[in-house]
């Protein structure tokens, strides 16, 4: 008899995870942003850029990019009901975003331990054009995110 869940339970798991990590995410709520999708090991999430989330030369500012695919990268690192933090991050801005473009950041795992993963997050407009690249690495810290009833 195997202790993994089954397909549906990961799903159900993932998703209650997911919400219960995004509902005391006060940043990523304030920027608008919002989860269209959410799997084990996988999320995405998206963003529209506002006239107030502009730098000085009228693009996005790349600190916001990073936020939305920072919290792609947290929600998916969570789908699997463990307290799992950052514990390294780098982006590559592509091409610059604009006041009315619809971001969507997308996360995967590509590798998970008990204590580690890797994961890739790509962010790209309404268009489909990239325009950042990140690579996350995460870490558990331990305990589960949403309590489940003993059996």
């Amino acid at each position: 008899m195997s202790s993994r869940p089954s397909e549906s339970d990961a799903q159900r798991l993932a998703e209650l995870s997911a919400d219960a990590l995004f509902a005391r995410d006060d940043a990523s709520k304030s920027l608008g942003i919002r989860i269209e999708e959410v799997r084990p090991g996988f999320a995405r999430l998206c963003m529209t850029v506002r006239a107030d989330m502009l730098n000085g030369h009228g693009m996005c500012h790349g600190g916001l990019i990073f936020v939305l695919a920072d919290s792609a990268f947290a929600v998916a690192c969570n789908t699997h009901n463990a307290i799992t933090v950052a514990a390294a991050a780098a982006i590559d801005f592509l091409a610059p975003a604009h006041v009315h473009d619809e971001l969507t950041a997308q996360a995967r795992e590509l590798w998970r331990s008990k204590r580690s993963g890797i994961y890739e997050i790509s962010v790209s407009n309404q268009r489909g054009e990239t325009i950042a690249l990140f690579r996350g690495r995460s870490h558990c810290t331990g305990g589960p995110l949403v309590p489940l009833a003993k059996e």
